[in-house]
């Protein structure tokens, strides 16, 4: 007997799992989509191929001809749609749903004690809310570069960073927007905020001539200099906003 179609919720708690899994992860086996399947009473291969549904409208999975469900419903491009339009408050929502499913109150999976010292109320909201799109921000980009420096190719997650391309504070309709990050390492990620070095829209690398003017040392050349003019590695999903890459490139890059 077929199961019922999938609700508008079920949906966006599949498309937060298919933004924080690695592409090669979406299988049967894997622990967490065998826990959303249990939450929301449908199979792991069911799950599954909702979020293989999700990459097939991604138009980086798109180009490399990954093909979804024959019959995907209008409820995944209408969910695809609304997370692209406003991933802000669909992150946080995500979020909530899933610690609604789990039974847990949202802060504790993003906060230690420190919580408590805020009294409750519209402020405590909004830092609840910065905290968790913040998390759930990094999981996506990491996720979509599968855990590897998109410069250096430095594969240790708790050496890498969530970059902004466009900062934080500037634009505040990209903060949780997947497509205005990038995966750095620590220093990468600080030279990359200082606009000592930049990605073009054609995800081609350049270093400031400031990095290039010092006095040649070693440790500048391997960890700065070698990738001048190399292109970036490019993630599986998400691929930066070529927009937002110019934004950096004229705004922020000290390429002179």
């Amino acid at each position: 007997m077929p199961q019922n179609n999938w609700t508008r919720n079920e949906l966006i708690l599949a498309f937060n799992l298919y933004c924080k899994t690695p592409f090669g992860r979406i299988h049967n086996r894997n622990p967490e989509i065998i826990t959303l399947a249990s939450l929301i009473g449908r199979t792991p291969n069911a799950v599954g191929l909702k979020m293989v549904n999700f990459a097939h409208l991604d138009p980086v999975h798109k180009a490399r001809g990954i093909s979804g469900m024959a019959h995907g419903g209008k409820g995944d491009l209408a969910v695809w749609n609304e997370f692209n339009n406003d991933w802000e408050r669909l992150a946080f929502e995500s979020e909530k749903l899933w610690a609604e499913r789990l039974g847990t109150p949202l802060q504790s999976a993003f906060f230690d004690d420190d919580l408590e010292i805020i009294p409750q109320g519209k402020e405590r909201e909004a830092i609840v809310k910065v905290r968790v799109n913040q998390s759930f921000f990094r999981a996506t980009v990491l996720s979509a570069y599968g855990f590897r420096c998109c410069i250096s190719g430095l594969a240790v997650p708790e050496l890498l960073n969530a970059s902004h391309i466009v900062p934080w504070a500037k634009d505040a309709a990209n903060r949780v927007n997947p497509r205005n990050g990038l995966c750095l390492n620590a220093l990468l990620d600080r030279a990359y905020d200082r606009g000592l070095l930049t990605i073009t829209p054609e995800y081609i690398i350049k270093v400031s001539k400031i990095i290039k003017d010092f006095p040649l040392q070693t440790s500048l050349n391997e960890w700065i200099l070698a990738f001048d003019e190399k292109p970036m590695f490019l993630p599986t999903r998400f691929a930066p906003d070529p927009t937002l890459l110019s934004y950096h490139n004229e705004q922020i890059f000290r390429g002179l």
